[in-house]
């Protein structure tokens, strides 16, 4: 009888230990490619506009100075016809709050058009400054107002 107690308690730790050994193997699995973050899935479904000011195009700002400037991303654009007193691109788009940015020594880095942000640190998303279809060689802080040229901003990934 004494030897079927020791066998007894032997299956038994055996099976205690196995058990501790499979939990053990399971605990150290990776499972990253198995289960789904829901988090970057619900990040990733948010558009760039459900942050936007506007989403028709839309005129602006008291003065007679006038030029129109578009704000395009995800293949969205609206345009905003801006009036002003004032004689540059940029001054004016801050004036009636279009763009928010810090002033650097080129002038104006938009970081947020109609309350779109770029955050180029975060994922190389910029604000890029065109001028009748070509990239601006000027900052829009040093770009006189012309009414006879077409402006744009476009949120760009680099």
């Amino acid at each position: 009888m004494k030897t079927k107690t020791i066998t007894k308690t032997t299956k038994t730790f055996a099976m205690l230990t196995l058990a501790l050994m499979l939990l053990l193997c399971l605990c150290s699995c990776d499972y990253s490619d198995v289960f789904v973050d829901k988090s970057q899935d619900e990040t990733s479904s948010l558009s760039l506009w459900d942050n936007a000011v506007y989403t028709e195009d839309t005129t602006v700002g008291i003065g007679e100075n006038t030029f129109d400037i578009t704000c395009e991303a995800e293949g969205k654009k609206v345009t905003f016809t801006v009036n002003t007193e004032l004689d540059n691109i940029g001054d004016a788009l801050l004036e009636n709050d279009l763009v928010s940015g810090e002033k650097g020594e080129y002038g104006l880095y938009i970081k947020r058009v109609n309350g779109i942000s770029a955050d180029y640190d975060k994922d190389g998303a910029y604000w890029a400054f065109y001028i009748n279809g070509e990239m601006a060689v000027s900052s829009v802080s040093d770009t006189k107002i012309n009414e006879n040229d077409e402006y744009s901003l476009v949120y760009t990934k680099g």
